[in-house]
């Protein structure tokens, strides 16, 4: 690829693969939960997200390298996955969107004993690791999207997609203090559904757009 095009693609693919990442993360669950309740607690809040940011980096990287290098071997079936990943997710953002019309909450407790940072750790990697969704949304999903990138800017669609699990993480523990309220809150779910579903619903028509192109 020329470098120009590349410089001039960059942008647009490490948002794509941030705002994938963050769609998909941002959802009320235990490992959410789990960072909250650290950084409400100030306790190893530090250990605790640079694991699960690490963990989504690493399962990230690996799906977009191992992704690419079959998708390479055989274009039917990078299109294929690109039909499948845009009904995905269709699908996702449509059950945002039916999760926005309905009211919830994160909860975060924090009581109970204190945890040591081997133990903060070893829950942090069992929310992680032990969850099958991480692997279709990481591995599956987000490594078959990013491999159908171009090979100078999977690169970028991995930094943007890892930056927004370390970004999202970030804020969950060392912003605990100040979130907890407005997570409480039912109305900000709603409204952060609604946008996670509107902006699944366009990288599903981006996938649709790229997979007929490629026909």
């Amino acid at each position: 690829m020329d470098p120009s095009a590349t410089a001039s693609l960059a942008f647009p693919v490490f948002v794509q693969g941030l705002a994938l990442s963050l769609g998909l993360i941002v959802a009320i669950g235990a490992q959410n939960a789990f960072v909250l309740r650290q950084g409400l607690r100030r306790e190893h809040v530090g250990s605790v997200v640079l694991f699960c940011a690490a963990a989504d980096a690493v399962l990230i990287a690996a799906g977009v390298m191992g992704m690419a290098q079959a998708l390479g071997q055989s274009p039917n079936l990078a299109r294929a996955l690109a039909l499948a990943g845009a009904t995905f997710l269709a699908v996702y953002g449509w059950q945002a969107l039916r999760r926005a019309r309905h009211a919830h909450r994160l909860d975060a407790s924090v009581a109970g004993s204190s945890l040591s940072l081997a133990a903060a750790v070893t829950q942090a990697a069992a929310f992680t690791l032990l969850n099958p969704h991480v692997y279709l949304d990481t591995v599956l999903l987000v490594g078959s999207i990013g491999a159908q990138q171009p090979a100078a800017l999977r690169g970028w669609f991995i930094a943007g997609a890892a930056g927004a699990s370390l970004a999202w993480f970030s804020l969950l523990g060392y912003g605990a203090r100040w979130l907890a309220p407005w997570f409480a809150r039912p109305r900000a779910w709603q409204v952060l559904d609604g946008l996670i579903g509107a902006t699944m619903f366009v990288l599903s028509a981006m996938l649709v757009r790229h997979a007929l192109i490629g026909m």
